[in-house]
């Protein structure tokens, strides 16, 4: 309650004559209404006899008719009225009227005016304060049960287990076209936790403003960052933009952003997050130093993992005879992975390995006597660079091979 103030008495003011005519009150609403941008007059309640009653008897409103103000403050917020034109209404109802007050309320003289003056001016405060009220509860509740909505939609969006034509019907109010391909980016922490639960509001904004379209989800699923876009802004440029934000707006660095490829419908998004999850999940295993990941750049990993007893056979057969070496197979895998990751340049391995040309040299000849490929053949190339990619997938050297195909 507002602690508000009853008037003891008329203040010098005589009761009215005659009560206020309802077709005058009713007036005054309507150009009100249409004074404050086409609000509906209804909003007011009977705001209106309250002022009337103020301006003849110095009454002020009592709580019950406060409680009635803060309901249609709430009602307003409902049908979407801007606070700004709900109070507006309020307040261009109150100038109106008193503008007009008609000869039922008599004032004897300057001082009776003022009084008069002055209990409709604290009657408006006062209803203007609970109108905010329950403009502001009612706002907070729909937000609530708006952010509420559009979570269980993009949990269900991301699972695409869900009814195809009840997801495209919850998607419209947030300004989904579910028809339109779409594609989901993921971003992570690489290496260390992070609070990621403050990040989307900023982050949807950008994207907005860098896709140029509404048509955007952001939230946060297992310490992550999702984003569901339209498609029509590459992979790359999607990958790029939401890593450019993260490092700019100070959160820690070392982040990593995957994007699934677009594909077209509800289901769609599904297979782009899982896309975009498994990015991250198999650059993690390789090590891989991009912090951007498009999806169909790790099409070819995909391809390893799909038949894991044929890699693991791989591995067993061309990569496990290096722990044959001094000081074990990860030195020769780091020296292999570092290799190919320089184009075959024994120069440019070594720089990166910070060692000698010629220890680099003399590494890449034990490779060959162990394994049996030499990784400066072209034909033979192929075959080691497939068996370091299937030992840093399968985690060895750092845990066992899983068993390879019996058969």
């Amino acid at each position: 309650m507002y602690g508000t103030e009853r008037a003891g008495g008329n203040n010098g003011i005589r009761q009215p004559d005659a009560p206020v005519s309802d077709a005058w009150l009713r007036r005054v609403a309507d150009e009100a209404g249409r004074g404050a941008g086409g609000v509906p007059p209804e909003l007011l309640g009977g705001f209106l006899r309250v002022l009337a009653d103020a301006a003849a008897t110095g009454r002020l409103p009592s709580d019950a008719e406060l409680d009635a103000v803060r309901r249609n403050g709430g009602r307003a917020a409902e049908l979407g009225v801007g606070a700004g034109n709900a109070v507006q209404l309020y307040l261009s109802a109150a100038w109106r009227l008193w503008r007009e007050i008609p000869p039922t309320a008599h004032f004897r003289d300057a001082g009776t005016t003022a009084n008069a003056a002055e209990a409709v001016m604290r009657a408006v405060d006062l209803a203007v304060a609970g109108l905010a009220d329950g403009y502001t509860a009612a706002r907070r509740d729909l937000v609530r049960h708006e952010e509420t909505l559009r979570r269980e939609l993009i949990e269900d969006l991301l699972r695409g287990d869900g009814d195809a034509g009840g997801l495209v019907a919850r998607a419209e109010p947030f300004g989904m076209d579910l028809g339109r391909p779409h594609q989901v980016a993921l971003a992570a922490p690489d290496g260390r936790p992070a609070r990621v639960d403050a990040v989307p509001a900023s982050l949807e904004r950008t994207v907005v403003r860098g896709v140029g379209d509404r048509d955007v989800l952001v939230a946060t699923k297992d310490g992550r960052i999702v984003v569901i876009a339209p498609a029509g802004i590459g992979a790359g440029s999607l990958g790029d933009l939401l890593h450019r934000e993260l490092t700019r707006t100070g959160r820690p660095t070392g982040w990593r952003v995957a994007v699934g490829r677009a594909h077209p419908g509800s289901y769609g998004i599904a297979r782009s997050y899982e896309e975009a999850r498994e990015a991250l999940t198999t650059a993690g295993r390789l090590q891989l130093p991009a912090q951007v990941l498009r999806a169909e750049d790790m099409l070819v990993y995909r391809v390893l993992l799909r038949d894991q007893p044929a890699i693991t056979d791989l591995v067993q057969t061309v990569a496990v005879p290096l722990a044959g070496a001094r000081g074990g197979a990860a030195p020769l895998l780091d020296t292999l992975e570092a290799y190919f990751a320089t184009g075959c340049v024994v120069a440019g391995t070594a720089r990166q390995l910070h060692l000698s040309v010629r220890a680099v040299s003399y590494r890449l000849e034990r490779i060959a006597e162990l394994t049996g490929h030499d990784p400066a053949d072209p034909a033979q190339r192929f075959t080691l660079h497939a068996a370091v990619l299937g030992a840093r997938l399968l985690g060895w050297p750092g845990r066992d091979l899983p068993p390879g195909d019996a058969g």
